[in-house]
C-alpha cells in the first residue's frame, strides 16, 4: 500500500515531463498508474472478504511520547474507498485530457489530480492518526490547486480560498480531537483504536474529541452550516468537480466518521449531533437544488444532500444504516460521477450548462443521453438501478431508528421527492424536447469523455440487476467494519412489498409531480427568500468573516508594523514584560537570596564601567560617534566579565563582534546626515520605563535562575560524549557542528541568504546609477 501511495506522488510530480514527450497519449499512459491501483487493491478481495485485514507500518517519527508510524490499514471500508478513489481516477484522468485537451495547463491538472489521489488514497488507507491529519491537509491543499485551476478568473481564486479555509480550520479542529484520542487511549493507530471505543466514550474528554472530529468532518463533508462551500466550488472545471466533489474528498469526512463510528459512535449525543445534523443538511440542500437552471449547481446541491443522508445513516448507527451506508457511498459515487462527467460534456460540446438553454441534444449526443438517463435513474432512486436498493436501505434504516423514526423518515421522504425531480431535471430537459439553439453547433463528446460516464452508468444498473456480485465480497465487509463487528446480510433488488418499496413509489410519483411544476416553484417568492437563506447568506456570513479578518489584520499592521523600529521594539518588550512577569511573579515560586560578598573589587569595578558608559549614552552627549564608544565600552565589558569566569572563546567571540560592530557603525554613521531630535519628553518617559522594566524582570530572572540548584547532567553528557562520539576537545565547537549541526546549518543557510539578497541589492542600485548616468 506503501508503494502504491507513493508511485502515485512520484508520478505526479513527473507528469509534466511525461505530457512533453507524449502529448496527446499522455493521458493514456498516466491513467495506467490509478488504473494499476485499482488493480492492486482488487487483488485483496479474497482476504477482505474472509473477514481479514491487512497492515503495513514503518517507522517515520520516534518520540518519547508517541509514535508516528507511516502505517496503513486496508480492511472492507477502506477497500471500497480505494477502489472509487482510483477506479473512478483513471477515468477522470482520461476525461480531463479530452475536456482540456490543448490547454496550456493540461500537465498542471495531471500533476494536481494525480497530487490530490495520492493524498485521498492515503487518508483512506493511513492507519495511524497523525499521518491520516498529514494526508487530511494534503488533500485541503490540493483541491486549492484544482478548484483554483482557472486562477486568471476571480470567481476561481474566490472558490479555492473559500474551500481552503473552511476545510483547513475542520482540520485543525480534526488535530485535536485526534491528539486527544491518542493520548486518552494511549493508541495512535487505528487498527488499534477500533478496539478501544469503550475507554474513548467514557473518557472525561469524550465531548471534547467528539466535537473536534466532528468539526474536521463536517466541513469536509459540506454540513450544514458548512454546506455553502460545495457548491461554491464549480467553478473548478468539471474533471475536478467529478472527482473531488461528488466521488472522494467530500467524502472524506464520511469515510472518517464511518472509521471512527466504532470508537465514538453508540452514544446518544453521537446520534442526535451526526443523525441530527444529516438530516438537516439532506433536507435543506435536496430543496436548494431546484432553486438553480445550472446543471452543475443542481448536481453540486444534490450532492450536498447525499452526504447529509450519509451523515444521517452513520448517525443512526443501526445495523441497517451501515448496511444502507455502504450500498449508498457505491451507487452515489457511481451515479454522480457520471452525471458530473456528462453535464461538462455538455457544457463542452453546447457551450453551456443551463437547462432553460438546452434541449433535444439526445440524437445529437445519443451516448451521453444514454449515460445521463440510466445515472440519473439511479439518483432518483428507480429500479433496477442499484441507487434504488440504496434508497430501500436508507428508508428501512430511517424506519428503524432508535430514536425519532417517524421524523427521519418523514423528513428523508420529503428531500428524496426534491432529488427525484432533480434528477429528471438533468436527465430530461437538455436532452429531450425541442432543439435549442446553443453557444456552440453541439455534437458527441469524443470517446475519452463519455467512456467514464457511460460506464459508471452501467455498472450502476448492473450492480442493481446483479447485486450479489458485491455484496458478499464488498459491501458485507464495508457494514461489518463500520459496525466493529462482523455482519451477515445480501442484498436483493426485490423484497415484497413493504413499507420501503410504499414510500419509494410515493416519493417517485411526487416527485414527478414536483418535475412538471418546476417552473413555477423554482419562480416562485418562497423559494426565492428560501434560496436567499440557505445558499446566499451563508456566503454573506463567510464573506463578512473574512473581511472582519482582513481588517483587523489591517489595523494590527497599521498599529503594530508601522515602520518604526521603536515601537516594534516596545511591542516586543511590553508583550515580554507582561506574559514572563506574570508567570514570574505570580507561578515561579522562586524564593532567591543573590550573595553579593563573592563578588570581587576588579569586578565591581568593570560592572560600574558598564554603568557609567551607559549613562553617557542616555543623559550626557548627543555625539553619535560617542554614543557608539560608549556602546563598544559595555560590549568589551561583558567581554571581560566573560574572561574572568573562564569562557575565553565566548570573550573572543564578543570582542570580534564588538569591533566590527562598532567600526561598520561608524562608517555607516558618516554617511548619515544628523537628524534634529524631535522626540517628546512622553516619548522619552515611555522608553525610560519600559526599559527599566524589562532591565529589572532580566535581572530578577538571572537571579531566580543562579538561586536554583545547578543540574549538571546536560553539561557533563556533552563533557563525557564530545570526544567519543564526535572526536572533538572543544565542547561548544563540538555542539555547534555536530550536535546541533542541522540547527548551526540553518544559521548559516539564513546568513548566506541575507549575504545574496545584500550582493543582490548593490547590484541593483549600480545597475540602476549606471543607467542614470547613460541618461
Amino acid at each position: 500500500m506503501l508503494t502504491v501511495v507513493g508511485l502515485i506522488f512520484i508520478v505526479a510530480l513527473i507528469a509534466p515531463w511525461i505530457y512533453r514527450v507524449l502529448q496527446d497519449k499522455a493521458g493514456w499512459v498516466l491513467a495506467l498508474v490509478p488504473f494499476s491501483s485499482f488493480l492492486y487493491l482488487a487483488s485483496f478481495f479474497p482476504e477482505i472478504a474472509a473477514g481479514g485485514s491487512i497492515t503495513q507500518s514503518v517507522t517515520w517519527v520516534s518520540m518519547d511520547l508517541f509514535e508516528v508510524n507511516l502505517a496503513f490499514y486496508l480492511d472492507g471500508l477502506s477497500l471500497m474507498f480505494g477502489l472509487i478513489i482510483t477506479g473512478i481516477g483513471t477515468f477522470i484522468v482520461l476525461y480531463g485530457s479530452g475536456y482540456l485537451a490543448n490547454h496550456a495547463y493540461l500537465p498542471r491538472f495531471f500533476t494536481a489530480v494525480l497530487l490530490f489521489m495520492g493524498s485521498m488514497l492515503g487518508v483512506v488507507l493511513a492507519d495511524n492518526l497523525i499521518s491520516i491529519f498529514v494526508f487530511w491537509e494534503l488533500t485541503s491543499f490540493t483541491s486549492y490547486l484544482l478548484i483554483g485551476f482557472n486562477h486568471e478568473q476571480e470567481s476561481s481564486r474566490k472558490a479555492a480560498l473559500q474551500a481552503l479555509l473552511v476545510t483547513g480550520i475542520g482540520g485543525l479542529a480534526l488535530l485535536g480531537g485526534m491528539v486527544l484520542m491518542g493520548f486518552a487511549s494511549g493508541a495512535w493507530e487505528v487498527s488499534t483504536l477500533l478496539n478501544e471505543g469503550d475507554i474513548i466514550r467514557e473518557h472525561p474528554h469524550y465531548l471534547a474529541i467528539l466535537l473536534l472530529v466532528l468539526g474536521g468532518a463536517f466541513t469536509k463533508s459540506a454540513q450544514f452550516p458548512f454546506h455553502f462551500w460545495l457548491p461554491g466550488a464549480m467553478a473548478a472545471p468539471t474533471p475536478v468537480s467529478a472527482y473531488l466533489h461528488s466521488a472522494t474528498m467530500v467524502k472524506a469526512g464520511v469515510y472518517l466518521l464511518a472509521r471512527f463510528h466504532p470508537v465514538l459512535g453508540f452514544t446518544d449525543t453521537w446520534m442526535m449531533l451526526v443523525g441530527g445534523f444529516g438530516v438537516v443538511t439532506l433536507l435543506i440542500s435536496a430543496w436548494l437544488s431546484l432553486s438553480f437552471t445550472d446543471l452543475k449547481q443542481i448536481l453540486a446541491y444534490s450532492t450536498v444532500m447525499a452526504l447529509g443522508t450519509m451523515m444521517m445513516l452513520i448517525g443512526l448507527g443501526t445495523e441497517l444504516a451501515m448496511q444502507g451506508l455502504a450500498v449508498y457511498v457505491l451507487s452515489h459515487a457511481m451515479y454522480k460521477g457520471a452525471l458530473f462527467m456528462v453535464a461538462g460534456g455538455i457544457d463542452h460540446e453546447a457551450g453551456t450548462r443551463d437547462v432553460l438553454k438546452l434541449g433535444g441534444l439526445r440524437s445529437l449526443m445519443p451516448i451521453s443521453a444514454i449515460a445521463a438517463m440510466i445515472a440519473a435513474l439511479s439518483m432518483a432512486g428507480i429500479p433496477p438501478l442499484f441507487g434504488f436498493i440504496a434508497k430501500e436501505l436508507v428508508y428501512e434504516a430511517a424506519l428503524g431508528a432508535n430514536f425519532w423514526a417517524v421524523g427521519f423518515i418523514t423528513l428523508a421522504v420529503l428531500a428524496n421527492i426534491a432529488i427525484v425531480s432533480a434528477s429528471l431535471i438533468v436527465a430530461i430537459r437538455p436532452f429531450y424536447g425541442p432543439k435549442t439553439e446553443t453557444p456552440k453547433k453541439a455534437h458527441e463528446a469524443p470517446f475519452l469523455m463519455w467512456i467514464g460516464p457511460l460506464t459508471l452508468a452501467v455498472l450502476s444498473a448492473l450492480f442493481g440487476l446483479l447485486p450479489f456480485i458485491v455484496d458478499s465480497k464488498l459491501m458485507v465487509p464495508v457494514a461489518s467494519a463500520v459496525w466493529g463487528s462482523e455482519l451477515d446480510f445480501y442484498l436483493s433488488l426485490w423484497h415484497g412489498i413493504n413499507l420501503p418499496l410504499i414510500l419509494s413509489v410515493v416519493t417517485a410519483a411526487a416527485g414527478v409531480g414536483v418535475y412538471f411544476i418546476w417552473d413555477s416553484i423554482r419562480e416562485s417568492a418562497p423559494m426565492k427568500v428560501y434560496q436567499m437563506i440557505f445558499a446566499r447568506f451563508p456566503v454573506q456570513v463567510y464573506e463578512s468573516l473574512v473581511n472582519g479578518m482582513l481588517n483587523l489584520a489591517g489595523f494590527q499592521t497599521r498599529v503594530l508594523q508601522n515602520g518604526l523600529m521603536s515601537n516594534y521594539l516596545i511591542t516586543i518588550m511590553v508583550a515580554a514584560i507582561a506574559a514572563v512577569g506574570y508567570t514570574f511573579f505570580t507561578k515561579s515560586g522562586v524564593i532567591f537570596n543573590p550573595d553579593v560578598s563573592e563578588v570581587q573589587i576588579h569586578e565591581w569595578a568593570i560592572a560600574f564601567g558598564i554603568v557609567i558608559s551607559l549613562g553617557v549614552m542616555l543623559f550626557f552627549t548627543h555625539s553619535r560617534l560617542t554614543m557608539v564608544v560608549a556602546a563598544g565600552i559595555i560590549g568589551f565589558g561583558l567581554a571581560l566579565i566573560y574572561l574572568m569566569h573562564g569562557a575565553a572563546d565566548l570573550a573572543m567571540t564578543q570582542v570580534l563582534v564588538e569591533t566590527l560592530t562598532v567600526i561598520l557603525v561608524v562608517l555607516v554613521l558618516i554617511h548619515i546626515p544628523k537628524m534634529k531630535e524631535s522626540r517628546s519628553i512622553l516619548y522619552n518617559s515611555r522608553d525610560a520605563i519600559v526599559a527599566i522594566a524589562m532591565g529589572t524582570l532580566m535581572t530578577l530572572l538571572i537571579f531566580a535562575v543562579t538561586a536554583v540548584p545547578f543540574d549538571a547532567f546536560i553539561s557533563e553528557f556533552y563533557a563525557d560524549a564530545s570526544y567519543p562520539l564526535a572526536h572533538g576537545r572543544n565542547i561548544v565547537n563540538v555542539i555547534l557542528v555536530d550536535f546541533r549541526a542541522l540547527d548551526t546549518m540553518g544559521e548559516v543557510v539564513v546568513v548566506a541568504i541575507a549575504g545574496l539578497a545584500v550582493y543582490a541589492l548593490i547590484k541593483m542600485t549600480r545597475a540602476g546609477a549606471e543607467k542614470d548616468v547613460k541618461k
